[in-house]
């Protein structure tokens, strides 16, 4: 079990369900499709950050890191990034990373509860 985050460049929309539609835009448009899309600088700046708190899976030796999938910058497509992380770390994961995003001017959305962070 995994709990996901979205994370994208952006105005920070009105609520939940704006957030849930851009989402779905920015999904459609970045990862559910065959287009390669290398992550925008801000993007891959945000995910370099998430590495300085943790590993990457890749080189993740002692069993610490958060991220359930790896390298992470693999989830990145563009000024948008969809990440699972390992569901027993979620809570202090998601935080670190929900603030993350605030302090760099990103969106920050949990789809799983349509939800903005923090």
């Amino acid at each position: 079990m995994s709990y996901d985050l979205a994370v994208w460049e952006g105005e920070r929309p009105a609520d939940g369900k704006a957030a849930a539609r851009i989402f779905r835009d920015l999904y459609d448009h970045y990862i559910d499709t065959d287009v390669d899309h290398p992550p925008s600088d801000l993007i891959a700046t945000y995910v370099a950050g998430l590495l300085d708190r943790w590993c990457d899976l890749t080189e993740d030796e002692d069993e610490t890191s958060p991220w359930s999938t790896g390298p992470l910058i693999g989830e990145a497509s563009g000024p948008f990034t969809y990440f699972p992380m390992v569901y027993s770390m979620a809570e202090e994961a998601s935080a670190f990373a929900a603030s993350l995003a605030q302090s760099m001017g990103l969106v920050c959305f949990d789809p799983q509860h349509n939800m903005l962070r923090p």
